[in-house]
């Protein structure tokens, strides 16, 4: 008799991100030269000195397990850091450490969310946020936004979304996969009706660092009197340090939930990496220079990319202000034929244009919206340039 799947996990979809990259890297495995615009993964190398201190913590004998919820002084560095950037002051205790921010992500749901609750989240959304909540036993309830809007909602789908059932609404600013940011004013108006509503928010924050221009992030709960004990924040080294096979990420979160954080992770994964928390200790209390060099350079990508979607007719993309993402319509590009073949959906052009011309993005219908492709800039200008070349090519 052949081992019966869960009906949790046979509703769960893969990660479309990872998925097209690890079908870039078999093409690349094979022989093939594979410009990859896939992943969100910095292409730069972890900073030495946080390199260095993870093998001072390997000789000091920092390689047994720790407090479940993240070694204390990685926890008392994180809120040190939040009260000295956004104001905000938390008792370590409200800080936990996960194995990246995804995990925080997962804990944060598991642990406030019930079958039948309902998580508000707008579309174009990261494509593991719906299958986590729905894992949860929780609800996803997408609100689909307007590319002429730049993609965020606003204060009138939010509140045309809010049911009885509605528990949480989940926001990501920088946004994967758009780009866009909210301003502190957009954030006050949804705060306002959060404040309203017996619900919170779940606040992914992980791009915090990654801000172009005259763009300012502004975190979620100081927007407001009376947030912070109905937000749950959500960050990590991974973006902002190049630090995602690392594997740190946190919470910071009201204590009693984040109490219940700690001991469901001593359940799921006992504490992060021992090694991992101490090069991020590093990485927070360390020179922050390495930040501005990479974000001066995504900068540039940026406005690379900008240019050339700019110049091809028929499609576009919203601004971007933070990540290293943009997010392109395409929809004009569809139901036509490419080499002989019909293409009428984003995913058949985005499998398509990695089979013809070697280029790897993300459909965008697996962010909840059809009709686009992601295309992540943290990647080299040569890869991004001669990626553009070929996207031009392929749809010529």
């Amino acid at each position: 008799m052949a081992i019966e799947l869960s009906k949790i996990v046979q509703q769960m979809e893969p990660s479309a991100t990872l998925a097209m990259s690890a079908r870039a890297k078999e093409l690349k495995a094979s022989g093939e030269t594979v410009y990859n615009l896939s992943v969100g993964e910095p292409d730069f190398n972890t900073p030495e000195h946080i390199c260095q201190a993870a093998i001072d913590a390997m000789r000091a004998g920092h390689t047994r397990y720790t407090v479940a919820s993240g070694i204390p002084e990685l926890k008392k560095a994180v809120v040190a850091n939040y009260k000295k950037t956004h104001g905000l002051e938390y008792p370590f205790t409200s800080c936990v450490v996960s194995n990246g921010a995804k995990h925080a992500i997962h804990n944060s749901l598991f642990c406030t969310l019930n079958p039948g609750d309902e998580v508000i989240i707008p579309a174009p959304y990261w494509v593991s946020y719906a299958e986590l909540v729905k894992l949860s036993g929780a609800i996803p309830v997408i609100v689909q936004t307007k590319e002429s809007n730049n993609f965020k909602i606003t204060p009138e789908e939010f509140k045309a979304a809010i049911t009885p059932k509605t528990r949480m609404f989940l926001l990501c600013t920088p946004s994967n996969p758009t780009g866009n940011i909210y301003s502190g004013e957009e954030l006050g108006q949804l705060a306002d009706i959060v404040l309203q509503h017996n619900i919170f928010v779940l606040a992914d924050e992980i791009y915090e660092n990654l801000v172009y221009g005259d763009n300012k992030f502004v975190s979620f709960p100081t927007v407001r009197e009376g947030l912070q004990d109905r937000v749950i924040v959500i960050n990590g080294v991974s973006k902002t340090y190049a630090m995602t096979g690392w594997r740190v990420g946190w919470a910071l979160a009201p204590e009693n939930v984040a109490k219940k954080m700690g001991a469901l992770q001593s359940q799921e994964t006992s504490n992060p990496c021992s090694v991992s928390q101490y090069a991020a200790l590093a990485a927070i209390q360390g020179d922050q220079s390495c930040v501005a060099k990479m974000v001066a350079e995504f900068a540039k990508r940026r406005d690379y990319v900008e240019e050339r979607i700019a110049n091809i007719k028929g499609m576009s993309c919203p601004k971007m202000g933070g990540a290293f993402y943009a997010f392109v319509n395409i929809k004009e590009y569809l139901g036509r034929e490419y080499a002989g073949k019909m293409i009428n959906t984003d995913t058949e052009w985005c499998l398509e244009l990695l089979s013809q011309k070697k280029v790897a993005t993300v459909m965008g219908s697996a962010f909840g919206a059809p009709g686009y492709f992601r295309a992540s800039f943290a990647t080299s200008m040569e890869n991004i340039k001669e990626a553009f070349d070929r996207i031009e090519e392929f749809i010529a």
